[in-house]
C-alpha cells in the first residue's frame, strides 16, 4: 500500500513539474513574440539581463534603470512603470500595464497574439530626461 502511495505521489509531481515546464515554455514563447512586434530579434528575450535591456528600449528607458531594479520594493515600481509603457508603446492603457505586471500569464498572451501593434510614438521619448515615469 505504502508503495502505491509513492507512486501516486510520484505521479503528481511529474505531472506538476510537466506543467510548470510548459507553462515557462508558453511565457518564454509570448515573450518572444513581443519582442518581435516590436522589432527586435526574438531570442534576445532569452537572455537573462540582457533582454531587460533590450526591453528597457523598447519602453524607450535607459539602459541605467536596470539597476533600480536591484533595490528592494523600488523595483516593483520599475516593474510596473515599465508594463504600462509597454502596454501604452501596443496602444494598451494604463490599467492593462499593471494587470500585464500582476497576471502576466494572461495579459502576455494577448500582447503577443493580439492584433496590437507595436507603435513606439505612442510613448514619449524620454531616455534622457529624469523622469521616473
Amino acid at each position: 500500500m505504502e508503495n502505491n502511495q509513492q507512486n501516486i505521489n510520484i505521479f503528481i509531481i511529474l505531472i506538476f513539474a510537466l506543467t510548470a515546464i510548459l507553462f515557462t515554455i508558453f511565457l518564454l514563447v509570448c515573450r518572444w513574440k513581443i519582442f518581435e512586434k516590436a522589432g527586435q530579434d526574438g531570442w534576445k528575450s532569452l537572455i537573462p539581463i540582457y533582454n531587460i535591456i533590450i526591453l528597457l528600449e523598447i519602453t524607450k528607458k535607459p539602459s541605467w534603470w536596470i539597476f533600480l531594479l536591484l533595490i528592494p520594493i523600488y523595483n516593483f515600481y520599475i516593474a510596473i512603470t515599465l508594463n504600462i509603457r509597454l502596454s501604452k508603446s501596443f496602444g494598451k492603457d494604463d490599467l492593462f500595464g499593471i494587470l500585464l505586471t500582476f497576471l502576466n500569464f494572461i495579459f502576455e498572451p494577448i500582447l503577443a497574439f493580439g492584433d496590437s501593434k507595436y507603435n513606439p510614438n505612442l510613448i514619449s521619448d524620454d531616455q534622457n530626461s529624469t523622469s521616473w515615469t
